[in-house]
């Protein structure tokens, strides 16, 4: 009871607006005080501390930076002009573009609202000059967005990989073919709906030489994900090392392309703080809410219960698949990931259930928490400048929702799938 009445309570300030962070903090606080716990109190200060510090969480920041200094730097335009020479013939026309472009940014930025509010703005423009419903337009920018943090680098496994201590170079190599399965599965709803509409495309292919061109213009763009991931994967720099190299090497394409001038650097900077401690502070105050969880056994008591109730390790994936799609209305992402790895991390081990598998299973289930109203971040991203409204974005999100939803079944039910690489390569 005592789990459902602290939920209840974090549930209730959410509903009710109050900032994530101050619902997760004050909801620690009086259940510290009302369980007659006041004195541990004084530890909120070193849990917030604490939860911060972590040597991953330097990742965060510097991704954050990379995803802005890119839109600003000439970098996500020669990705749109590549990925249109090459898709922009087939059923679906620049919508095809869009995923195929999300798939080559997801390579370097890792954060979905990043792809939204910068890629995004020019694959939405380009879809609507061309003759897109805006609705329509701006649907498939928020719906190929969340394939980003899923194709490695990616926030949310920084994030996992420094709360549960699982290895982050893993996980990465598990999110490759889940975020392939999207983006096809993506391209074959897209697809059919262009067929049953007649969505625009281009008339014919775009000539060889024509594409040579947009390749050998987006090369050095291109490059960013090999150098990323082959020095991951050679062990030449650490994950949180790569976002670092990210970072330089987008300010140096910036330059080089003359996209990016010395005064637009104090606002980037400016804007990817400010992203980073809202980030952060969530991340701090959640660590002191996670310490409330395990120092009252919460996990302990639903363990015991699931156990008496005979619960077998596929039920209990329905139970958190079905309780984090819940909460992916209310809650944006990572917040879920902070609520919830405290009390799912010991069940998920007494259930034998792969923790490099879970994680991505969890990073699955908040990008569809992006994309669902009426808290879906990846919406309010692109609705800033599509201007088309939630209730046109939450009619036509739905096809691509059920394409992530089952891949996401998929991935949680045959583990094999995303853990194929990872042993395949790092043994």
């Amino acid at each position: 009871m005592l789990t459902l009445y602290i939920f209840a309570v974090l549930i209730f300030f959410l509903v009710v607006n109050v900032p994530v962070v101050v619902a997760i903090g004050v909801t620690s606080v009086l259940f510290f005080t009302g369980l007659g716990e006041g004195r541990l109190l004084a530890m909120l200060p070193h849990r917030m501390y604490y939860g911060t510090t972590g040597f991953t969480l330097l990742a965060i920041p510097f991704f954050i930076l990379a995803g802005n200094l890119m839109n600003v730097g000439g970098i996500t335009e020669r990705i749109f002009s590549f990925a249109s020479a090459m898709v922009g013939h087939v059923p679906g026309g620049l919508g095809q573009v869009n995923i195929v472009a999300s798939v080559i940014f997801s390579g370097m930025s890792g954060s979905a609202v990043a792809d939204a509010a910068g890629l995004g703005q020019i694959e939405h423009k380009a879809m609507v000059d061309d003759g897109y419903d805006p609705a329509v337009s701006a649907t498939l920018v928020a719906a190929s967005s969340v394939i980003g943090p899923v194709i490695p680098p990616s926030i949310p496994f920084v994030l996992y990989g420094a709360i549960t201590g699982v290895s982050v170079a893993r996980l990465f190599m598990a999110g490759f073919i889940p975020g392939i399965l999207m983006s096809a599965g993506m391209m074959t709803a897209l697809a059919v709906l262009a067929q049953r509409r007649g969505y625009p495309r281009a008339p014919r292919k775009t000539p060889w030489d024509a594409r040579w061109r947009a390749f050998k213009r987006a090369f050095w763009p291109l490059m960013a994900p090999v150098i990323i991931i082959g020095g991951i994967m050679t062990g030449f720099f650490t994950p949180t090392e790569a976002s670092v190299a990210v970072c330089l090497y987008a300010l140096i394409l910036g330059f080089f392309y003359r996209d990016l001038k010395l005064r637009d650097l104090p606002e980037i900077i400016y804007g990817s703080i400010r992203q980073s401690v809202s980030l952060l502070f969530i991340i701090a105050a959640a660590n002191f809410f996670g310490w409330l969880v395990i120092h009252q056994k919460l996990p302990d008591g639903i363990i015991a219960a699931l156990v008496n109730f005979g619960a077998t390790q596929s039920a209990v994936l329905w139970i958190i698949i079905g309780i984090i799609l819940i909460m992916g209305c209310f809650l944006e992402g990572n917040a879920i990931f902070l609520i919830t790895l405290p009390l799912f991390m010991p069940i998920a081990k007494t259930f034998g259930i792969d923790l490099i598998n879970f994680g991505v299973v969890m990073t699955l289930l908040i990008m569809i928490g992006n994309l669902t109203p009426p808290v879906g971040m990846c919406l309010f991203a692109v609705d800033s400048y599509a201007k088309v409204g939630l209730i046109a974005l939450s009619k036509e999100i739905w096809p691509y929702l059920i394409v992530i939803l089952l891949i996401t079944l998929f991935i949680a039910f045959v583990p094999g799938i995303a853990l194929f690489l990872p042993d395949l390569l790092m043994g």
